[in-house]
C-alpha cells in the first residue's frame, strides 16, 4: 500500500489546487490512500461542511482536524454523520460532536486513524497520551494497520508521543505549525515518523496568512483579522509504503 498524507489545507484556493492536482499525483505515484488535515481550509477559520465535503471531492479519502474545528457550526452535524472519513481529535471531551477515530478499509486491511491535540502552547485539553492508550487497548484486535495525527505546536511533544508510541502505531505525523521538518524516517522500533507535514496553501505570506496582516499583530500588537495570502500554491505531503501492514519506507514530498 502506498498512504500519501498531506500538511493543513490554508484556505479555499487551496481545496481547488488539490482538485486540480491530487487525482494526477495519486495516478502517478500509484498512490492508495490520502489523509489531510482540513482544520484551516475554511480561509484559515476552521472547515465548513461544504468545504470538507468539497476536500473529499477533491480525491482525500479522509480528513483530520485540530484547534479549530469548532469554528464552523455546520461541521458538527457533518461530523456525526460521516465519521468514516472526517474525525476530530480524540481528547476533547467525550460530549463533543463527531469522534476522535475511525477503523477504515484500505485495500482490504484495517486501519484505525487517531487524530489528537497537543497540550503544550494549545487549548486545554485532556491528555493525548492517554487518549492514544485508549483506542488502542479498546480496539485491540481490531485493526491491522494504525495512524496517528498529533495537531500540536511544540516539536518536543510531537516528537515525545512518537518515542512512547514507537512499534505500537505504524504511521505518526504531526501538523499544526504549517512548516516541514527535516527528519522524516523510520523510528528503531519501525514507526514511520515526521514531526509536521507542513501545508497546502500559499507561499507569499507567513504560513499561508497574509503576511501584512501578521506584522500588523506581530508588531503592533493590534487586533488583525487574518486572511489567507495570495500567490502560488503547493503542498507538502508525505508518502508511506507497506508492506501489507508492515512499514516499508517514508518519502517527503512537495507538488
Amino acid at each position: 500500500m502506498r498512504i500519501l498524507c498531506i500538511g493543513d489545507i490554508v484556505g479555499v484556493r487551496a481545496i481547488d489546487y488539490l482538485k486540480k492536482n491530487l487525482w494526477r499525483l495519486r495516478d502517478s505515484k500509484k498512490i492508495d490512500y490520502v489523509i489531510a488535515n482540513g482544520e484551516n481550509a475554511s480561509e484559515i477559520h476552521g472547515v465548513s461542511a461544504k468545504d470538507a465535503q468539497a476536500i473529499l471531492d477533491s480525491g482525500v479519502d479522509f480528513i483530520t482536524l485540530g484547534n479549530h474545528t469548532w469554528n464552523k457550526r455546520d461541521i458538527y452535524a457533518f461530523l456525526d454523520a460521516n465519521g468514516e472519513c472526517i474525525i476530530r481529535p480524540s481528547n476533547y471531551p467525550g460530549g463533543a460532536p463527531g469522534y476522535g477515530y475511525a477503523i477504515v478499509d484500505i485495500q482490504g486491511y484495517r486501519a484505525l486513524i487517531m487524530n489528537v491535540l497537543g497540550q503544550v502552547f494549545m487549548d486545554a485539553v485532556g491528555d493525548p497520551f492517554d487518549a492514544v492508550e485508549y483506542i488502542l487497548a479498546r480496539e485491540e484486535g481490531n485493526y491491522d494497520l494504525s495512524i496517528l495525527d498529533i495537531h500540536a505546536e511544540a516539536t518536543s511533544e510531537k516528537y515525545a508521543l512518537a518515542r512512547v508510541f514507537d512499534g505500537k502505531i505504524d504511521i505518526i505525523f504531526g501538523t499544526h505549525t504549517h512548516v516541514p521538518t527535516a527528519d522524516t524516517h523510520i523510528m528503531p522500533n519501525g514507526t514511520a515518523y515526521v514531526t509536521d507535514l507542513g501545508m497546502t496553501g500559499p507561499r507569499n505570506g507567513v504560513l499561508g496568512v497574509d503576511a501584512e496582516r501578521t506584522l500588523t499583530k506581530m508588531r503592533m500588537h493590534m487586533p488583525a483579522q487574518f486572511v489567507v495570502a495570495d500567490g502560488e500554491i503547493s503542498a507538502d505531503a508525505i508518502i508511506v509504503e507497506t508492506d501489507g501492514a508492515k512499514v516499508k519506507s517514508i518519502e517527503r514530498i512537495v507538488f
